[in-house]
């Protein structure tokens, strides 16, 4: 069986594994690199032919976190080879090696950066979009697929299938978002797609509206405002006030749809007024009782 074959093949298997079709074609996209960079026959790639594919990708200044998910990709291809078409081929990619990966805090917008931004989104579409981001948390994937059906505007919920990582939830939504989406919805040219947000002029008018359609409307409005803003910023945002908020970590979580709860524990490592309001609160009792007599009375 050629090389090509087995790429095709392994392309089936993670569709059979029910990886999204963005990942796939991502990991598709990467492993054809990485053929396409190798001078030597798969089974012949070293460890030592990784390390220069590593410097090579290091070299096309690509993050560190996205040289990890080629190393990923090549890892799980070999694997595939070996385990799935029983092939006897050892794996390059050791197991757990990555290269270190910066963990920055999650950006947010301040309340005034939010009411700023909203006041230049006048676009019925472009509004709703934005506000389910940041008051149901949604990821742009996860909003280029909604679904007609997937909304319940009458119990205020929406029912979010296969979101990262194939997990699905229930998001609820907020009195402005319901007022946004709503508005949106009676203005919705009539058709017979189920996805909610449609291309609205140019040559696509009328078609689903894909991720990167979405990402390049918020980057218009953030440049119109003067910001810094991105779709995931307006999720982090929905995150930190809901933890300024005072509401519990776990039902964050569930919102955001987090597999682990320490990556929800990341917000509170920027802004947590909840900490601020403990500690102020605690601090009182306890200098009111460790404090001399004197200065009690």
């Amino acid at each position: 069986m050629g090389i090509t074959d087995s790429i095709i093949n392994y392309r089936r298997y993670l569709k059979r594994r029910n990886c999204s079709t963005h990942s796939v074609k991502n990991y598709m996209a990467m492993l054809r690199q990485f053929v396409a960079w190798l001078d030597v026959p798969l089974e012949q790639a070293e460890r030592r032919k990784l390390g220069d594919y590593v410097e090579f990708l290091q070299s096309r200044q690509l993050k560190a976190k996205t040289i990890n998910c080629h190393l990923v990709c090549i890892r799980g291809f070999y694997d595939y080879l070996y385990h799935e078409e029983g092939i006897l081929i050892a794996n390059p990619v050791r197991r757990g090696y990555s290269l270190r990966v910066p963990r920055p805090l999650p950006r947010f917008l301040k309340d005034e950066e939010v009411f700023k931004l909203f006041s230049v989104i006048k676009i019925l579409r472009d509004r709703a979009i934005f506000m389910l981001m940041l008051r149901c948390g949604l990821r742009v994937e996860e909003v280029a697929r909604l679904t007609i059906p997937a909304i319940d505007l009458k119990r205020k919920r929406i029912f979010v299938h296969q979101g990262k990582g194939g997990k699905d939830r229930v998001v609820y939504i907020s009195s402005d978002a319901h007022e946004a989406l709503g508005a949106y919805l009676r203005a919705r040219p009539s058709t017979s797609l189920r996805q909610v947000f449609l291309v609205g002029k140019g040559v696509c008018r009328g078609k689903p509206i894909s991720v990167r359609g979405i990402q390049k409307r918020i980057e218009y409005y953030a440049k119109k405002a003067g910001l810094h803003a991105s779709c995931h910023q307006l999720r982090h945002t929905m995150a930190t006030q809901l933890l300024n908020a005072d509401t519990e970590l776990s039902t964050i979580q569930d919102l955001l749809g987090h597999r682990w709860i320490t990556t929800t524990q990341r917000y509170c490592r920027i802004c947590n007024l909840k900490v601020q309001r403990d500690y102020y609160k605690a601090m009182e009792v306890v200098v009111q009782r460790t404090a001399p007599v004197s200065m009690r009375e």
